[in-house]
């Protein structure tokens, strides 16, 4: 398994990945949004591929508050579901901690839906603490 940076190439698998988890996102829209995501310092995007293909990518940034300081937040993480409890996520996770470290980023967060039930199991066997929940508010701003 290699992992690496995600590149413009890779939008269909991410699309599909990312409606996997929820998301559907047409490949113009995530070949856009994989350029947009390259070109800034504080965010990387890393895809674990192999022989058959790209099998998991996690979204991973740097966030600036004045109220919480700077830390790494994981915007998202997918294997695919034929691909899962094989290690994939261990080491796309290992990657972008290792990442957050060389920038002297000392804490990181994930916010996860609470139906994903098996998504918090893998965070706690991963060193995660749950620190908290919350009910998150959005509103459409640009239709």
């Amino acid at each position: 398994m290699v992992i690496r940076e995600i590149e413009p190439g890779d939008a269909a698998a991410a699309a599909e990945l990312c409606a996997e988890l929820g998301y559907p996102c047409e490949v113009d829209v995530m070949r856009e949004r994989i350029q947009r995501v390259a070109s800034s310092n504080d965010c990387r995007v890393l895809v674990a591929c192999d022989a058959e293909g790209i099998a998991g990518w996690i979204d991973i940034s740097i966030a600036h508050h004045l109220a919480a300081g700077v830390y790494g937040e994981i915007a998202g993480l997918i294997v695919a579901g034929n691909r899962r409890s094989q290690g994939i996520g261990r080491q796309l996770l290992a990657e972008a901690e290792r990442w957050l470290v060389e920038r002297e980023v000392g804490t990181i967060v994930v916010r996860s839906r609470v139906t994903r039930e098996d998504a918090h199991r893998f965070y706690l066997r991963e060193g995660y603490t749950i620190t908290k929940t919350s009910a998150v508010f959005s509103k459409q701003l640009l239709s």
